[in-house]
């Protein structure tokens, strides 16, 4: 059965970028993904039962609420309190990577990224 992978991420560009670097994943049914541009959706939609997934993906920087929030709102979900959170941001610092590990994130994918960089971490995360 595909795995669920979500991206959040208010770049509409970026999205794009990654939706072409999971195609593959895609089309042999490894993953379905989707994307939110808007993190406080995503969040509510999650609160409210309406999207599961397997693992997410979440920029750190966007304006509706920073992605350490939105992991940090995650973990306190028991459906999906479990689930890896990787992020994948422009912050590269020591302190930020600290605050996400201790909420919970799982690995940092620091843009700009390689297609095989999404690639990888999705079946290493996985296990696909």
């Amino acid at each position: 059965m595909a795995k669920k992978v979500v991206f959040v991420d208010d770049s509409k560009a970026v999205l794009a970028s990654v939706e072409l670097a999971v195609q593959e994943l895609v089309e042999n049914g490894s993953i379905v993904f989707s994307t939110f541009s808007n993190p406080v959706e995503f969040l509510e939609k999650v609160q409210r039962g309406v999207i599961e997934y397997d693992m997410l993906f979440t920029d750190i920087n966007m304006p509706q609420m920073t992605g350490l929030e939105l992991a940090q709102n995650l973990k306190a979900i028991d459906s999906v309190r479990q689930k890896p959170i990787l992020a994948l941001t422009t912050e590269n610092s020591a302190e930020i990577k600290q605050s996400g590990k201790e909420i919970g994130i799982a690995g940092w994918v620091v843009k700009p990224f390689s297609n095989e960089k999404i690639v990888m971490a999705i079946k290493k995360v996985l296990g696909i």
